[in-house]
């Protein structure tokens, strides 16, 4: 016999208290009485107090030993007194099972055999099974994340019906983030802490394999899979530096088994093949490839490692998840830009040395207003009704400018940028003359790019549609010859439009914690990381790594500036070794015997302490109230013999 809620000690000491407490209520005199009289004229005061006398003896004897008796038996049955071993009570158990990407591998050659997750299930039922009936078990299902599937629960069917409903994911395993959440949720939830058990194949990354230890009332249930299986590591595509219409792609594999393989590899570009290699893997070695094709083109990129056969001597890989990479390539559009001058060959070699612009030059009189899509610039002119399309104005009629002419100036310097705007990014030459030019007068929210100690040269006006005015023709002043003025006009059309200039970078990984490598150090509030819904993740910056975490397969989207990342986290990926610990319990533990180890006697015990309190009113208090009222005495006056 034990008790379940208190201990004995704890037991002990409030069965003393009341049952002191009582016994005193017993012995206890009564408190002298209060009487109301008409005058204090007939009193005398006394010279000593009246001596109490306390009873020598029990009055009722029987009622107070039946009211112990009843106390003793509420008291156990808030102790919870239960018969049995205190040892085989029951327990509660966190059962982890192994729901990774690599739970979907096959165990054997054949294509009707089941896979890895649908052993684990059976192993879960059976240690299930094997349990006292009174024990607890929380289901997790382990795979980048731990997540419970199920609290403590005793109820057989609810355990097997979650056990039932788990499948394998794309993600790899992280069993000391599931270990962990499992000791916290025993220290916190369970009342008497069981087993930690782990039922999978326990394939995770070497590096997490070193550092990774067992609790002390671990169980491991192994489940044995295929040992010989190459997969893609990862697949990256981005633009080259020095074509921007050609594509360089990187690839890597590796051996996870202990036999040399050699796998070829073919990738397709809209279903037209564009290279085929072939890796030759050592075992437990990775390898790497990369190459270069050129299109203009949108499309999808297909990486696919080819299966080898029997019949070529080589064991069939019946993990095919991380065989194949999808990613879609952007298409490289050119920002049509629309130049009204009369005299085109000046500003003709500038916007043919911008790549992504596609320049038409067109004469002043062939001008409309209701262009749509792409930049106009109006060389020296001013149309009867402004553009609707976003516009850059050349030195534009001072009765007619969209930013008011203040003045125009001889002799001009132009001595200052404006350096932490795109606008003015990379643009350095200073006390440039100008032999005239436009002094603006811009309006709050305007951007002042260039200015001279007249006042502000180049002003540029957000909104939709954005407006840039050059107060001055760059190639009829001294600026003609230098780097600055190819920027400049490179700068305003990545403003105008992004897109035009935006470098793009597509990677085919795995979910879980991705760290991305920035061209230079950034303010994070520059940075957005997206999912493809458009849902914010969260991230850190440290020095030029980002990093972020997701659980969940699809696409994420990392903006900085005018570079675009895509994360395709839809490549699965194996632990690159079996984690198999030393000194551990292995396998499924004995079944428990049929029956409840201990019986809970609390109902009964609650049941007769009610019953003896009940039996000391009927046959003490009832009856000390009938023989006052036959003798006349008030309920709170003792009774005395006669004298």
């Amino acid at each position: 016999m034990f008790f379940l809620n208190l201990s004995l000690p704890e037991f002990l000491t409030i069965l003393g208290s009341l049952s002191g407490v009582m016994v005193a209520l017993y012995l206890l005199d009564r408190m002298r009485k209060h009487h109301t009289v008409a005058t204090l004229r007939f009193f005398a005061a006394a010279e000593k107090p009246p001596v109490l006398k306390h009873r020598r003896k029990l009055q009722q004897p029987w009622s107070l030993l039946l009211q112990l008796i009843s106390l003793l038996l509420l008291l156990l049955a808030i102790a919870q007194l239960r018969v049995g071993s205190p040892a085989r009570y029951s327990r509660d158990h966190v059962l982890i099972l192994d729901t990774s990407a690599w739970m979907a591998a096959r165990f054997g050659d054949r294509v009707g055999n089941g896979r890895l997750i649908d052993r684990a299930r059976l192993a879960a039922d059976n240690y299930v099974n094997a349990l006292p009936p009174a024990d607890r078990v929380m289901l997790v299902r382990a795979d980048v994340l731990a997540t419970p599937a199920l609290l403590f629960e005793s109820d057989r069917k609810k355990i097997h019906l979650a056990i039932d409903q788990t499948q394998p994911g794309v993600a790899p395993l992280n069993l000391q983030q599931a270990l962990d959440f499992a000791a916290r949720a025993q220290k916190v939830q369970a009342q008497r802490p069981g087993e930690i058990v782990f039922i999978g194949a326990g394939r995770i990354p070497s590096e997490q394999a070193a550092r990774l230890s067992a609790p002390t009332n671990f169980r491991l249930i192994a489940i044995d899979g295929p040992t010989e299986h190459v997969g893609l590591r990862k697949v990256s595509v981005h633009r080259a530096t020095d074509d921007p219409d050609t594509w360089e792609v990187f690839i890597a594999a590796r051996n996870y088994g202990a036999v040399a393989r050699s796998v070829p590899v073919t990738v397709a570009f809209g279903g037209s093949p564009v290279a085929t290699r072939r890796f030759d893997l050592k075992p437990a070695a990775e390898q790497d490839l990369t190459f270069r094709f050129k299109t203009r083109a949108a499309g999808w990129l297909e990486t696919r490692l080819v299966a080898q056969g029997a019949a070529q001597g080589a064991t069939q890989d019946t993990f095919r998840q991380d065989s194949r990479a999808i990613l879609e390539l952007p298409a490289r559009g050119a920002v049509p830009v629309t130049i009204y001058s009369a005299e085109p060959d000046l500003l003709r070699p500038i916007f043919t040395a911008i790549p992504g612009v596609q320049a038409s030059f067109l004469p002043v009189s062939s001008y409309k207003p209701d262009a749509r899509g792409g930049i106009v610039l109006l060389d020296h002119f001013a149309p009867p009704s402004p553009p609707s399309a976003q516009s850059i104005w050349l030195e534009p009629p001072a009765g007619k400018s969209p930013i008011p002419v203040e003045s125009t100036a001889p002799k001009v310097k132009l001595n200052q940028w404006q350096p932490d705007h795109p606008l003015g990014a990379g643009l350095r030459a200073r006390d440039i003359e100008l032999a005239s030019a436009e002094i603006f007068r811009p309006a709050p929210g305007d951007i002042v790019v260039a200015r001279s100690d007249a006042g502000p040269l180049i002003v540029a006006r957000p909104g939709n549609p954005k407006t840039v005015v050059l107060g001055f023709h760059p190639v009829r002043s001294g600026m003609k010859y230098q780097l600055t003025t190819p920027l400049l006009f490179a700068n305003i059309i990545r403003w105008m439009a992004p897109d035009a200039f935006r470098s793009w970078e597509l990677t085919a990984g795995t979910v879980g914690t991705v760290d991305v490598e920035l061209d230079s150090e950034v303010d994070p509030n520059s940075i957005r990381v997206q999912t493809e819904e458009g849902r914010s993740l969260p991230f850190t910056v440290e020095g030029k790594t980002l990093r972020f975490f997701t659980g969940a397969p699809g696409v994420v989207r990392v903006l900085s500036g005018d570079r675009e990342l895509v994360y395709s986290l839809t490549l699965p990926q194996p632990g690159d070794t079996i984690w198999r610990p030393a000194n551990i319990k292995l396998g499924l533990p004995p079944r428990a015997p049929f029956g409840p180890t201990s019986r809970d006697l609390w109902h009964w015990l609650a049941l007769a302490g009610a019953l003896g309190l009940l039996a000391d009113w009927i046959l003490f208090g009832r009856n000390d109230r009938r023989l006052r009222a036959a003798k006349g005495i008030a309920p709170g006056e003792p009774l005395r013999k006669a004298s």
